[in-house]
């Protein structure tokens, strides 16, 4: 059974089918039709609705916005589903909904709702947000009519100070309710058509009985196969009740990235281990995608144009494989072995991702090219994690996306520049050329093969200025020193 509350509402469904989603339940079951439909892929936001959440200790809750048209029904399990309609107080509009109609921030209406619910997720988790926050927060909605400004301004005088509204004061409650739903879980979580696994013994026990159900995290990839594909999708095994596939460690060595953990919810780790791979992170599609997608589903789906491979590939990650009796570790290069095919056997899963942390002698770079700043999947990525010493290239690992049917490396290039002076403009020259004439991609609506290649060279350029510039300013430092 799938239990968890609208608004105040408990609802428990053990009949929900496995391709439900979130926005047909509201709109066809609930007759909640707020919440619209635009692109039925996560990319425009109309859809955004706000799910609140018992946090990590316990002791408060924790809103997070979703694209309900990919996000399936047993995604919500344990949590509080909060729509447009359920903002206003007795007929007393919301804060945010007042300040849009104050800031003359809606047109035509129809991106409205996700606005409204973007506006409200921000005015519960930032007491004083800046102009870079509500533009974080709202990097999953789309509008066509106002140019934002109206809604940008709506927001930053709407979520300043504490929350105070009937959510605010009715929070304790609600926490107790969804503790009620947790300690009350059993192991009978799910519905006819999703099993919800708690151990990693009963994943095992659910993909050997049901081997043709696929395993689902986020849903933000494997929800367009019912929206866009129109699959009929009879039972899933729903991953997001394993609390054991959402753990973050850092050991000595290395940062260990649980395969099930929402790609925001490890950022902060990820970041502080990795800075240079803030440009991937914060342009990862949208906030909502973030906060469903975990690195796990966007490593297995084996998609050549995934932002985090590359990544991973340059800083030589390895994958947890487990089986539910044994765990390997193998490296994740050689792991994608074809288009949307990988080295999984069967009845495994990727239940953790290893990266070994940096020494003080890696210079690491992180680069995506795409048609949108946000919200948008890469044309090109392209990673480098460089190793110097005395100027000396001891070590290069890269990653590369968008130019090859996997995520590819360029072994080539790797050996060449070994035992070559970085400052020599051969290393320039060489990585121009050898990048440009390594892959052979595809033309396709995002870009042509000679574009591809064309920026690959550009973005070895670019690594290389920057790296001479970095060395430029280390070197005054010093002398002032």
């Amino acid at each position: 059974m799938i239990r968890f509350l609208i608004n105040k509402d408990l609802i428990e469904l053990d009949d929900a089918r496995a391709d439900l989603t979130l926005l047909q339940f509201l709109r066809e079951h609930r007759k909640l039709t707020g919440t619209k439909e635009g692109c039925a892929a996560g990319d425009c936001g109309a859809c955004t609705i706000v799910l609140g959440e018992v946090n990590n200790d316990g002791s408060a809750l924790h809103y997070r916005t979703v694209n309900s048209c990919i996000t399936l029904m047993s995604a919500v399990h344990g949590k509080q589903l909060i729509a447009v309609e359920h903002l206003a107080d007795e007929g007393t509009l919301h804060p945010v909904q007042q300040a849009l109609l104050d800031y003359h921030g809606s047109q035509c209406g129809f991106c409205t709702p996700g606005f409204v619910m973007s506006m409200f997720a921000l005015y519960h988790n930032a007491t004083a947000p800046t102009r870079d926050d509500v533009l974080h927060a709202l990097s999953g909605n789309l509008c066509r009519c106002t140019g934002y400004r109206p809604i940008i301004e709506a927001a930053l005088a709407s979520c300043q100070g504490e929350a105070a509204d009937h959510f605010a004061k009715t929070a304790s409650n609600t926490l107790a309710k969804l503790k009620d739903i947790q300690d009350n879980a059993g192991t009978a979580i799910g519905s006819s058509g999703v099993i919800m696994p708690t151990s990693r013994e009963e994943l095992a026990n659910a993909i050997q009985g049901y081997p043709a159900a696929p395993l689902v995290a986020g849903s933000t990839d494997f929800g367009l196969s019912i929206t866009q594909q129109l699959k009929n999708v009879e039972k899933v095994i729903n991953l997001s009740a394993m609390d054991s596939l959402k753990k973050c460690t850092k050991t000595e060595q290395a940062l260990i990235i649980g395969a099930g953990a929402p790609l925001n919810d490890i950022a902060s780790p990820l970041l502080s281990a990795f800075p240079q791979l803030a440009e991937l992170i914060t342009r990862f599609a949208s906030l909502p995608i973030r906060n469903q997608a975990t690195l796990g589903g966007n490593i297995a789906n084996a998609s050549p144009i995934g932002d985090m491979p590359p990544a991973l590939l340059a800083l030589r990650a390895s994958l947890h494989l487990d089986n539910g009796q044994q765990v390997r570790v193998i490296p994740l290069k050689g792991f994608f072995t074809g288009y949307r095919q990988t080295q999984l056997e069967k009845g495994e899963w990727i239940s953790a991702i290893e990266i070994p942390l940096l020494s003080k002698d890696n210079n690491v770079a992180a680069y995506k090219i795409s048609k949108r700043m946000e919200d948008d999947i890469s044309a090109v990525c392209a990673v480098f994690n460089l190793t110097l010493v005395d100027g000396v290239v001891t070590s290069l690992q890269t990653g590369f996306g968008g130019v090859a049917a996997t995520p590819e490396t360029c072994p080539t290039l790797e050996r060449a520049l070994i035992g070559k002076q970085w400052q020599s403009a051969d290393c320039l020259h060489l990585g121009k050329q050898m990048l440009k004439d390594a892959f052979n991609p595809i033309d396709d609506v995002r870009a042509s093969a000679a574009y591809r290649n064309q920026v690959l060279s550009n973005l070895w350029h670019r690594f290389w200025l920057e790296k001479q510039a970095q060395n430029t300013i280390e070197t005054r430092v010093v002398q002032h020193a």
